[in-house]
């Protein structure tokens, strides 16, 4: 029952998707699919997160094959939220896009079977255990949002498309050449069995290489400076039910990923990375809000933000700190609900004023005031301001930061927040506050808003609000995966309970001393890291 539960995540949107599918003519049935198994998403993913809490990670061995050999499924705590916050988001963004969708024009592109693609890539790229699959995860990933972004086949959208695949495949080629150097130097694509064998290793100019091979590739996925140009130049054009689920998971997926291969694999403060991290964190930051402020268009405004929220997430991959880590564990979780709630606030606020442009909306604040109060909560979070859960998100990584002596960074950090005020503030006068340049004709009927589109912003919205009241377990939830990640003895003793005879064979091969082999014979715990 563990292994069935483990592969769910997978399984679940594997079979949403091809059932969709089976019913290509009838869009009603496939939107109804959808749903149903979004919601079995959700309810499995928490299912999950209670079972990796009360009993630590989740190991499954596909196929019986042992670990390093086999495909291995590993979800301990960072999986496990990852997960649980993609299936609430995919909820949501179902739900407003049966209001969005005109006359299933989306069900004819193949919006749900994509969809459903979308997530399964997600899903994998969060539970695998296994460095190369995390690569075969990402291009599962970015196939169906290729799709999803042409799911209307606007000249305007192909451009997108085309930039967004174009500077994506420079990510892929780096990633690929660095997971072909790693293990040629290694052996294995297990990623605990390589956290056994690389600290045995001495540094050489490969491994160096490979290192920032990995930090390039992830930095595009994440879309950290200098490496964001695709995101601003391709999220404008979808619809906002999909860019919702791009601004949620595309991005923190490969912020998951750099967690992940810099905590496990590699040290950040080898070599001085983490200074390197540190001050792209902060361009990352600075660009992207600075981009926000001058724009009008409501959808470039929350593209520009998502970068430069990423800068925040990237500080504590910086830091590499226990605090950090949390701080940036619960950061991510948070960006993820404001974020694609945003956007899904930009699709409401365009159906209501008939236009993403500023210059062109107003009003909104008297004609539907619902929208505006539901537009504050996000707006607000993402600026930080108490007790939204934004508040609590940056005030422990700028805590992080004084904690570890960065005080520059702590202090830039802080001056984005104001800014992203500022930005935010910008949405509310000209869209909500101000007359409208053009109003109706008297006795003319109000644009009206789906009730399905305002549900969907207020269930995130709810989630934000709750986040922020009840901030202490999803603190102590993120300090525990954060220790986890910082230490992780016992997530390698679970993948490899017996130290493989490949452990040796590979560190022969890669030319470790004859002395260290011995250490690979013995736990995690015995000096693996």
């Amino acid at each position: 029952m563990s292994d069935l539960l483990a592969i769910s995540p997978i399984l679940l949107p594997l079979a949403m998707a091809a059932v969709a599918a089976a019913f290509w003519n009838r869009p009603r049935a496939q939107a109804l699919v959808a749903i149903v198994g979004t919601v079995g998403l959700v309810a499995v993913s928490v299912a999950i997160v209670a079972r990796v809490m009360a009993g630590g990670p989740l190991v499954t061995e596909l196929g019986d094959w042992p670990a390093p050999f086999g495909i291995v499924i590993v979800i301990d705590l960072l999986s496990a939220a990852m997960v649980m916050v993609t299936a609430i988001l995919a909820l949501s963004t179902i739900v407003f896009s049966s209001a969005e969708t005109p006359g299933g024009d989306y069900a004819a592109a193949g919006f749900y079977p994509l969809f459903g693609g979308l997530l399964v890539g997600v899903n994998g790229a969060f539970m695998t255990g296994d460095i190369f699959n995390l690569y075969v995860w990402f291009e599962v990933m970015i196939i169906c949002a290729l799709g999803l972004l042409v799911v209307n086949r606007s000249r305007a959208q192909l451009d997108g498309a085309m930039k967004y695949a174009i500077l994506n495949l420079f990510s892929t080629i780096a990633l690929l050449i660095a997971i072909g150097l790693l293990y040629g130097m290694t052996g294995t694509l297990n990623m605990a069995h390589l956290a056994v064998i690389l600290p045995q290793m001495e540094t050489t100019p490969a491994l160096a290489v490979t290192a920032i091979l990995f930090m390039v590739a992830f930095g595009i996925k994440m879309a950290a400076f200098p490496l964001f140009f695709w995101l601003p130049l391709s999220y404008h054009t979808a619809p906002m039910s999909v860019v919702s689920i791009f601004a949620g998971l595309l991005t923190k997926v490969g912020v998951y990923a750099a967690l992940r291969v810099f905590t496990l694999l590699f040290e950040v403060s080898d070599g001085g990375l983490n200074t390197v991290v540190a001050w792209a964190a902060a361009l990352t930051m600075v660009t992207g809000v600075f981009g926000a402020v001058v724009q009008m268009d409501v959808r470039r405004i929350l593209s520009f933000h998502i970068i430069s929220q990423i800068g925040y997430m990237m500080i504590g991959i910086a830091l590499a700190t226990p605090v950090a880590i949390a701080a940036a564990v619960f950061y991510i979780v948070h960006h993820i609900i404001v974020k694609a709630n945003l956007f899904l606030v930009a699709g409401a606020i365009e159906r209501a004023g008939g236009s993403y442009d500023l210059a062109r909306v107003g009003g909104l604040m008297r004609t539907h005031p619902w929208l505006a109060v539901l537009f504050l909560v996000p707006a607000l979070s993402l600026a930080g301001l108490p007790p939204l859960s934004g508040f609590w998100a940056k005030l422990l990584i700028i805590d992080a930061s004084f904690e570890a002596s960065y005080n520059w960074l702590a202090g830039i950090a802080l001056v984005v927040g104001m800014l992203t005020l500022l930005s935010m503030s910008k949405i509310w006068m000209e869209a909500f506050w101000k007359a409208h340049p053009a109003p109706l004709p008297a006795g003319a009927p109000k644009r009206k808003v789906p009730v399905a589109m305002l549900a969907s912003i207020a269930f995130l919205a709810a989630f934000t609000v709750a986040i922020g009241l009840m901030a202490e377990p999803l603190v102590s939830y993120a300090q525990l995966s954060g220790a986890e990640l910082a230490d992780p003895a016992a997530l390698i003793d679970l993948v490899l309970p017996e130290p493989p005879g490949a452990a040796v064979a590979g560190a022969e091969g890669a030319g470790v001393p004859e002395e260290s082999t011995a250490a690979n014979q013995t736990t995690p715990e015995g000096g693996a890291r």
